[in-house]
């Protein structure tokens, strides 16, 4: 098992906010305390967004959250269902929310359709047993993207990893 235990998760938030430590960048349209997890609780992550050294390579874009099959599936934030449907096989639902973010929820058995909208916390639909990869009965893959770019879904909640960039871009021809 690896990431935050629901005690990590409240220490997290307790040491400085949801969005402690988050870059600006990353966190852009997605004002503090508008997200939570998108299945009751605090789940157990059991894989961790992964991104690939290039857009065209393979990664984890997103995170594995174990839960048992047919729980609710949540909506992580408000928003506007854009997408319910199959995607190679697999039933997703995405929903976009402001600042140009989008989360993406797999497999999920959904009665939603394209222009719903959805509080935080809204039941979007079922979770489904059959995540590639996933050992536990049950895993919901969530994602986030912005435009074209793959985020960390956990720095809605004030949990993914830090990234630290140069004040001034860096001259490698120099």
């Amino acid at each position: 098992m690896v990431g935050p235990s629901s005690a990590s998760a409240a220490g997290a938030s307790a040491a400085g906010g949801p969005t402690a430590g988050v870059p600006e960048a990353e966190m852009r349209g997605a004002p503090a305390g508008r997200f939570r997890w998108p299945l009751p609780g605090a789940p157990r992550v059991v894989r961790r967004f992964d991104p690939p050294p290039q857009p065209w390579l393979s990664g984890h874009r997103g995170v594995d959250l174990a839960a048992p099959p047919g729980v609710p599936v949540l909506a992580a934030g408000g928003g506007t269902v854009l997408f319910a449907g199959t995607v190679a096989g697999r039933p997703v639902l995405t929903v976009g929310h402001s600042g140009g973010l989008r989360t993406t929820y797999e497999p999920v058995r959904s009665r939603l359709t394209a222009g719903t909208p959805v509080d935080a916390g809204t039941p979007v639909g079922d979770l489904l047993a059959g995540h590639p990869g996933c050992a536990e009965a049950a895993c919901l893959h969530w994602g986030l993207r912005r435009e074209a770019e793959y985020l960390d879904p956990l720095v809605l909640l004030g949990l993914g990893r830090v990234r630290l960039l140069p004040l001034h871009p860096v001259d490698v021809a120099g």
